[in-house]
């Protein structure tokens, strides 16, 4: 007699509220090449987006504005636009009976978020009830990829006893949306051509330039940027791991982001060691005599990429670590990861 097989999960109604942005572009691609059992994906967006044209599963769909109905029959509702967009609407999911998914950094310190890396749950003790969480939770944040990188590296690391962890992130202009993307494409082009630029966005020269922050008049800014990733790196690993410092810099760059690390130990510890205990977590090393990752070669990929551990020349027990991740692909692949673990429970 065979034995009997789980039952699959009924195919669910799932929502993108925040489908325009490049997050909710990723996320739908995403989902349309994940094994999710989906029965449809309603699209919306704010006023801005509303009645463009798209596709899903192979099919066209309008994106809608929301509205007071928008959500009813969703089981699971991702919030992938504007913090304050996911803010005003993220009640009305919750209401409707869907469980919600942010990828918008917007409710982070909402009453009863947790944030959550479903890869990082065998490595780590479990969360503390978070405050305001009522039974059976219904708000998920799947953190930004700087931030699922900087957790990983610390829950990673935590059996070799760490001392300190610093973080060095390289923020491309995607995080800014296309609005970003369009500005430092334009600055290439008009700084190569020697005509004068425009700042709308950054208000800054963006293009062939590092950055510490944008200009005053800038829609973005880089220290509240980083601020959310230190906080949501905080709010996850609090009482669980080492809790690492974090700096963020513009590279001039449109998609997937660099980083650098640096990492102490109490004790002696052997860079074997590390790069067993990296790979050990899901973090992918490059092989020895390959060319280290970079926002190119991260681009398109779920993995977080790293370069072979060096040890530093002056600290004998420091060591730095390279690497790269694709900042709109991690997250939306982290949240279809919540998405499988809600809808199979």
């Amino acid at each position: 007699m065979a034995a009997p097989t789980a039952a699959r999960p009924r195919p669910a109604r799932l929502a993108i509220a925040g489908a325009s942005s490049l997050r909710g572009k990723e996320l739908k691609q995403l989902l349309e090449e994940s094994s999710l059992p989906v029965e449809d994906v309603r699209l919306f967006d704010e006023e801005f987006a509303a009645g463009t044209l798209t596709e899903a599963a192979g099919e066209p769909v309008v994106i809608q504005t929301v509205d007071e109905g928008s959500f009813q029959g969703a089981r699971i509702v991702f919030f992938t636009g504007s913090p304050a967009f996911a803010r005003r609407h993220a009640a009305a999911a919750r209401h409707a009976g869907a469980a919600v998914i942010d990828l918008s950094d917007g409710l982070v310190a909402a009453a009863g978020a947790r944030v959550w890396i479903p890869a990082l749950d065998r490595l780590l003790p479990p969360p503390p009830a978070a405050p305001g969480a009522s039974e059976g939770g219904g708000l998920y944040v799947s953190p930004s990829a700087a931030a699922i990188a900087g957790c990983t590296l610390a829950a990673a690391l935590t059996p070799l006893r760490v001392r300190r962890l610093a973080l060095i992130f390289f923020q491309p202009v995607s995080e800014g949306g296309q609005k970003g993307v369009d500005e430092l494409e334009s600055q290439t082009v008009k700084l190569l051509s020697f005509q004068p630029i425009a700042h709308e966005v950054f208000d800054a020269q963006v293009a062939f330039n590092l950055l510490s922050c944008y200009g005053e008049s800038s829609s973005e800014h880089l220290a509240d940027a980083r601020a959310g990733i230190a906080a949501c790196v905080r709010i996850y690993l609090e009482g669980r791991a080492t809790i690492p410092a974090v700096q963020l810099i513009h590279a001039p760059v449109f998609y997937a982001s660099a980083f650098s690390a640096f990492v102490e130990f109490d004790g002696a510890v052997q860079p074997a060691d590390l790069e067993r205990a990296l790979e050990a977590a899901g973090v992918r090393l490059t092989p020895a005599g390959d060319t280290p990752p970079s926002n190119l070669s991260a681009a398109g990929s779920t993995d977080i990429t790293l370069a072979r551990v060096e040890r530093d020349p002056n600290l004998s027990g420091g060591f730095w670590l390279w690497g790269a991740v694709d900042n709109l692909r991690l997250p939306a692949a982290n949240a279809i990861s919540i998405a499988e673990r809600l809808l199979a429970s």
